[in-house]
């Protein structure tokens, strides 16, 4: 067992390693599940390496811990003041799936199906899209939902950071010809939200009582609520973890991030991408090519759509840049932290000084951080839960 276990945690901090090292250009995802499929395909790993890992249970009980994680981490109120970006993130997300659709002659249903929640959003949304389709038999279909997901920060990083250092050129001509007339665009004095008051939420009231355990008991309490509400609605579990998570966050009943506070994110973050490997293990060489052709169709579907919708046609208007527009909808590949390093990188690239790289960090953050959290850790998981149904 601990052999196997190795094997698993050491491919991932690999793939870590390699993410890091390269400063995030290279998928540490990619790299991860691209050595388990070569591991399968050569035979070098056996394909229950799961199971002989005894990760299989802890991955059946991890989703639901996970979204309702990500449920704590949405700041509804960020969300109301930037309206136009959460407006133009679910117009983005709802082109990718109307292009997928598209190709559904040519790849097949249940395969469009799986993809297009994966294309919308993260880790959550493929573990359910997979797990759904391995259940009901598709075993191609999973497979290729895990790819898409392998690869689509590749697809998404390219025209994020491309459109991202347009944007931050502009940006930074604007902080300079106002420089230049004596106005400070970083001065934020003027708004006064500052000034007021906040009241002081339950969970930093009684900050010290959410420790380890209690931290883990809480999320225990509200997964088997879901549960139970499932039983009751037929609807997926995760879409009310998401709800309840966005919902305690709301009343700040719990400190957002809930399994963070707690340390035990790590491991639950594993455990569900251990629930995706299984679909690599029924990979067959011979099925390369077409899952190679099916992942081309859905990516290319996908980005002609969104830049027909969103940079050519007038609805680039709605934010009043096409550079950012293109940003917004690319944040349905990448998600939290990915957005965010490339406003990072990109502030530094273009940036010449301290306050231009924080005008744009400033300018740029809510767009790609916000549209990744409405795409990835929102919307995603509620596409996921109805397209599982729908398989």
């Amino acid at each position: 067992m601990y052999l196997y276990l190795l094997i698993v945690l050491g491919l991932f901090a690999f793939g870590d390693f390699c993410g890091v090292i390269s400063k995030a250009k290279l998928s540490s995802v990619f790299v991860a599940l691209m050595l388990f499929l070569i591991g399968f395909l050569t035979g070098v790993i056996p394909p229950d390496i799961i199971r002989r890992a005894n990760l299989t249970e802890i991955s059946k009980i991890a989703t639901a811990f996970v979204v309702f994680n990500m449920g704590t981490s949405v700041n509804l109120s960020e969300m109301k003041r930037e309206w136009r970006i959460v407006v133009m993130t679910v117009f983005s997300m709802i082109v990718a799936v109307g292009a997928v659709c598209c190709v559904i002659p040519f790849i097949g249903r249940e395969a469009a199906f799986v993809s297009i929640p994966i294309i919308n959003g993260g880790i959550v949304a493929t573990q359910i899209m997979t797990e759904a389709a391995m259940k009901k038999g598709y075993i191609m279909a999973a497979a290729l939902g895990t790819i898409v997901f392998a690869v689509q920060k590749f697809v998404g990083t390219i025209p994020a950071s491309r459109c991202g250092l347009s944007e931050a050129k502009k940006l930074v001509t604007e902080f300079r010809d106002n420089q230049s007339k004596g106005i400070n665009l970083l001065d934020d004095n003027a708004n006064n939200a500052f000034d007021k008051p906040k009241k002081v939420k339950f969970y930093q009231k009684y900050e010290k009582y959410y420790t380890n355990y209690m931290t883990l008991g809480i999320v225990a309490v509200f997964a088997y609520q879901a549960s139970l509400i499932q039983s009751w609605t037929g609807i997926s579990i995760s879409i009310w973890c998401l709800l309840l998570g966005m919902l305690v966050n709301q009343l700040g009943l719990v400190p957002p991030r809930l399994l963070d506070a707690g340390k035990s994110s790590g491991l639950f973050m594993v455990a569900t991408f251990c629930a995706l490997i299984p679909s690599l293990a029924e990979i067959k060489i011979t099925d390369m090519l077409e899952l190679g052709v099916q992942t081309t169709l859905v990516f290319s579907a996908a980005l002609i759509g969104v830049f027909v919708a969103l940079y050519f046609l007038p609805a680039w208007k709605f934010i009043g840049s096409r550079n950012l527009t293109i940003g917004i909808a690319m944040s349905q590949l990448l998600g939290f932290p990915a957005t965010y390093l490339i406003v990072n990188e990109v502030a530094v690239a273009v940036g010449e000084t301290d306050d231009e790289k924080n005008y744009i960090i400033k300018k740029l953050t809510p767009a790609f951080v916000i549209s990744g959290f409405v795409s990835v850790t929102t919307i995603s998981v509620l596409a996921a839960g109805i397209f599982a149904a729908l398989l």
